[in-house]
């Protein structure tokens, strides 16, 4: 899994008016859990945001006051109007301890059923796995390459080594859909037939009527 480096500095102060303080000057607070023991810190909001919008997901090595930790991303508070990162929530990475992460889900090869005119529909665009961090992957990936349309890719269809995908098998992640440039000929054919059939009936009614007046 990619890594991302990041410095910040340790909290004395942990209240409502040391936080709005830090965010004034472009600093963001947060706190670090999972190990011996909890911490509190704050971190430059513009680095944390290059590595939060960041499409990929991130180990992130935390260096505060000389101390370098492992960790991932569990929380990001935004701010509900303006969009800045208000909090963040870091879980400490363990050695030999499994980890809950959310994984981006990529599609391989062009389905077949879209090359005869059908789209393919994404479900999810990342999925919760659970797995120790040396053995995870940057990303989940799925062949889509066979569906036809009216198939569908389930987590059940997936066999990824080193993790575990914490949906049920019956989910859907990706779907083959049918479209009107996808029907084939038949049925095209079939409901212009169908409109001509009706057009001849109502010429038929109106020479009917003609013909009794």
């Amino acid at each position: 899994m990619k890594i991302a480096s990041l410095s910040g500095s340790s909290r004395k102060n942990v209240g409502k008016k040391d936080a709005s303080a830090l965010r004034t000057a472009y600093q963001v607070p947060g706190v670090l859990y999972g190990g011996k023991t909890q911490s509190h810190f704050a971190v430059d909001e513009v680095k944390l945001n290059k590595i939060v919008i960041n499409p990929d997901v991130f180990v992130i090595e935390l260096e505060v006051d000389g101390t370098t930790k492992k960790c991932i991303i569990q929380e990001v508070q935004f701010h509900p109007v303006t969009d800045r990162i208000v909090h963040i929530d870091l879980l400490e990475v363990l050695d030999g301890k499994e980890i809950k992460i959310n994984l981006p889900l990529n599609s391989e090869g062009k389905a077949q059923g879209v090359i005869n005119g059908g789209r393919m529909e994404t479900l999810f665009r990342r999925v919760p796995v659970q797995g120790l961090l040396a053995n995870l992957p940057d990303a989940l990936s799925a062949d889509v390459s066979p569906l036809k349309i009216g198939d569908n890719l389930r987590v059940g269809d997936l066999n990824i080594e080193g993790c575990k995908i914490l949906l049920n098998d019956s989910v859907l992640l990706f779907a083959c859909k049918q479209t009107r440039a996808a029907m084939s000929e038949e049925e095209l054919e079939g409901e212009e037939g169908e409109g001509e059939g009706e057009e001849g009936a109502a010429e038929d009614a109106d020479k009917s009527e003609g013909g009794k007046a």
